[in-house]
């Protein structure tokens, strides 16, 4: 946790600032007397302590009119300035101007405790397994968790595995030896040796093949890997974290990913909620991607209390993303010196154009007299989808879950959907 020392008048000014502190997973402690300079701390004070101050400490001031925020510049340290109406965010900004850019944004304490977990797991080598909604911040997590332990001196390798081509996922995982396929011009390492001494993020794991996911097994068990058109493995010393949107054990009952990968994976299992069930979240990663979207030399533009209990309230089907892009949007279409609700356009996640689940697929006219199995399979197949996605009121991730397909299959089938309507 980041050690933070508030000065004992501010405390006294603003006695609900280390409450959310220590909520955000900051370790505050209060201190009387008067400050001293000390560069080796994190320390909030008030303006007038400001001769006591570095360029590490924030300023931070309790008063009415506009808010105001100035971020450190020329050795001064930054300063913050809110009253009663705008506390809720400032308090986000505050500890936003402290966090280190290797710890998620986190304002809920079930958050907090579940990174305060993540930092005994990284302190193992045991492989960690994050399940999620997309955009809820498995990357950040895995970053988190590389950073918290004894490889972070080394390479953290994050890749997709749905962005892998397939034909190339084995030589890109494990690499090749020259000659080992066409085009193999000269050998290469894969991300496994490439990440030796560190930490391989594998994202989207359920989009491995089956084949596949039975050499990651042998790599995980016996900590070496056999490169494609290699005759001897060869020994790497990596920490694995896999990733998915997908629940794997239901994967597992279906016959779509291996039950014993998954036990392997599945050592130290995080799994982080979506952003609906986490509202204070949304105050601190509101406040993370304001600070990164403005220009640092610019004037800060604050969201209005009524703009921010909107962004509060809202469900988030998309997440993270989805609030930096009504963020976004709001900056820059604002018409005042300040983000307004009505400048916040939030509109409901978009619904897959379909026809009625009660309206057969109209087969093509060359199909009339000729449907083998295949076609009619592939029909009953749509009329399922279509089924889920109202079910789901239209929530793609959700119906691929259900479905137990990927996001990416997922479109696929849609595509052929509007295909057929179209036909």
């Amino acid at each position: 946790m980041q050690h933070v020392e508030l000065s004992a008048k501010l405390n006294d000014q603003i006695p609900t600032l280390a409450a959310w502190l220590k909520g955000a997973c900051y370790d505050v402690a209060v201190f009387a007397g008067a400050p001293r300079p000390d560069r080796s701390l994190i320390r909030l004070l008030t303006p007038e302590e400001i001769g006591c101050a570095t360029h590490k400490d924030i300023l931070v001031e309790w008063r009415d009119g506009p808010a105001e925020l100035k971020r450190a510049q020329s050795g001064m340290p930054a300063r913050i300035a809110f009253g009663f109406s705008d506390a809720a965010l400032g308090h986000a900004l505050v500890a936003e101007l402290m966090r280190p850019a290797s710890q998620p944004a986190v304002g809920e304490p079930d958050t907090a405790r579940q990174l305060q977990l993540a930092v005994r797991i990284a302190q193992s080598d045991a492989t960690v397994l994050i399940q999620g909604d997309t955009g809820t911040g498995k990357e950040g997590m895995a970053r988190f968790v590389h950073a918290s332990s004894g490889r972070s001196g080394k390479d953290f390798i994050a890749v997709n595995c749905a962005a892998l081509p397939e034909t190339m996922m084995e030589a890109m995982l494990f690499g090749h030896r020259k000659g080992a396929f066409t085009g193999a011009s000269a050998s290469s390492d894969g991300l496994f040796q490439a990440a030796d001494g560190g930490t391989l993020f594998l994202d989207e794991i359920a989009e491995l093949p089956l084949a596949l996911q039975a050499k990651l097994l042998r790599a995980l068990q016996e900590g070496e890997v056999l490169p494609v058109g290699a005759t001897h493995p060869l020994p790497v010393n990596v920490r694995v974290i896999a990733a998915g949107n997908r629940d794997l054990g239901a994967l597992c009952d279906e016959g779509k990913f291996r039950s014993d990968l998954y036990w392997r994976l599945n050592v130290m299992p995080l799994n982080l909620k979506p952003l609906a069930e986490r509202r204070q979240d949304v105050r601190a990663i509101a406040a993370a991607l304001l600070l990164r979207q403005q220009a640092g030399d610019a004037a800060f533009v604050w969201p209005t209390a009524k703009a921010l209990d909107k962004l509060m309230a809202h469900g988030w089907p998309g997440n993270a993303r989805e609030l930096g892009n009504v963020l976004q949007r709001a900056l820059v279409l604002r018409d005042g010196d300040r983000i307004e609700a009505e400048d916040l356009q939030i509109t409901p996640a978009p619904k897959p154009v379909v026809a009625p689940v009660s309206a057969p697929i109209a087969a093509p006219a060359s199909w009339a007299s000729t449907s083998s199995l295949q076609d009619v399979a592939r029909a009953s197949a749509l009329d399922r989808i279509r089924a889920v996605l109202d079910e789901v009121d239209g929530h793609r991730a959700r119906a691929a879950r259900r479905l137990g397909i990927s996001e990416r299959t997922l479109r696929y089938r849609l595509a052929e959907m509007r295909e057929l309507a179209a036909a």
